[in-house]
């Protein structure tokens, strides 16, 4: 019994800290392109438009950003918010190895298995 309290336990605190919530009010530009369909030209966008209009008053409101469409903004809904703490973790040294290991490629957010032990490094 106690055995399957502690895994149910275990098995809560990672299933917990797989959900990772943007808070796209405060997320930085690195933090953004964590979303999937997030590259580095619409999180600069982005926040730029954060910047310019004080804030996000609203999640729809992300539409009005440039390159974000009701397609892309109904795929980020479950992973972004307005308020709370960002909880995404931006490794700023993994991620340089990636783009470095997957530069020339055709756009893909893939990463080969090689630039995934780079990035471990």
């Amino acid at each position: 019994m106690k055995k399957t309290i502690i895994t149910l336990i275990a098995f809560l605190g990672l299933s917990f800290s797989a959900f990772a919530a943007i808070n796209i009010n405060t997320a930085s530009e690195a933090e953004l392109e964590t979303l999937s369909g997030i590259g580095p030209a619409k999180a600069k966008a982005i926040v730029e438009y954060r910047k310019k209009q004080g804030g996000f008053k609203s999640i729809d409101e992300l539409e009005n950003v440039e390159g974000i469409g009701t397609k892309t903004l109904n795929n980020l809904r479950k992973d972004i918010s307005l308020t709370g703490k960002t909880t995404a973790v931006v490794d700023t040294k993994a991620v340089g190895n990636v783009k470095a290991a997957t530069s020339g490629s055709t756009g893909s957010k893939t990463v080969k298995p090689a630039a995934k032990e780079a990035a471990k490094k």
